[in-house]
């Protein structure tokens, strides 16, 4: 559900901040840019509701862009680490509401927890996912809930077909749980164990990812 009031702000437009901005304004989020660079503020400013050339270790420059008052401010500065943590520094100091910094590394990224940012990891976490799927044909999407734990989205396996959750007997063979099975446009959330699977089915497993795993190896 979309959270109208929030305000974001993202703080260094390369490749992932640019990503960020473009798909929170189009999901009609108010979202202020900042970069140092003024090509890449013109670039963006068709789209961000406001874009600004700013250096982001400059606090009276985030001061008098009001940036203490937005919801959330995404540090996304990628390949200047030093610039990334002196930033995060000057918006913990501010007493910016959220902060959500871009990790390089673990080490960086523990640097970061430990002055009160969430850390995200943008190129580790698409390597994994990608890895994930490349190993199998029948995943479609998956959400990482901790390091242990996911959920995958896969089509049906033909072995399936024709017969119900008890038959298939998932926990029992995968652990992996069903959540949901996704029936043409119809959406059956915690299916039964007499809900029969189709050709064409999507399955929505919860589990471990050694489980996870081994469901999307089933033919």
């Amino acid at each position: 559900m979309k959270h109208k009031n929030l305000q974001f702000a993202v703080i260094g437009l390369g490749r992932f901040g640019t990503s960020m901005t473009i798909e929170l304004s189009r999901m009609g989020y108010d979202v202020l840019a900042i970069d140092n660079n003024e090509d890449i503020i013109h670039g963006i400013a068709d789209i961000a509701t406001h874009a600004v050339e700013a250096d982001a270790m400059d606090e009276e420059a985030l001061k008098s862009l009001g940036v203490r008052n937005f919801d959330v401010v995404i540090v996304s500065i990628g390949e200047n680490i030093q610039a990334n943590i002196l930033a995060t520094i000057i918006l913990k100091e501010m007493g910016v509401k959220r902060v959500v910094a871009k990790a390089q590394n673990s080490l960086h990224g523990k640097v970061l927890e430990k002055l009160g940012a969430e850390v995200i990891f943008p190129e580790r976490d698409m390597a994994v996912k990608v890895a994930r799927s490349l190993v199998s044909e029948n995943i479609l999407d998956q959400i990482e809930l901790s390091p242990e734990y996911g959920i995958m989205e896969l089509m049906t396996p033909k072995s399936f077909v024709n017969q119900n959750l008890a038959e298939v007997d998932l926990r029992k063979k995968t652990g992996a749980t069903i959540l949901a099975i996704k029936h043409g446009e119809e959406i059956i959330v915690a299916p039964r164990a007499t809900q029969a699977i189709s050709a064409g089915d999507i399955l929505v497993a919860l589990g471990k990812y050694e489980h996870l795993h081994r469901l999307s190896e089933i033919d």
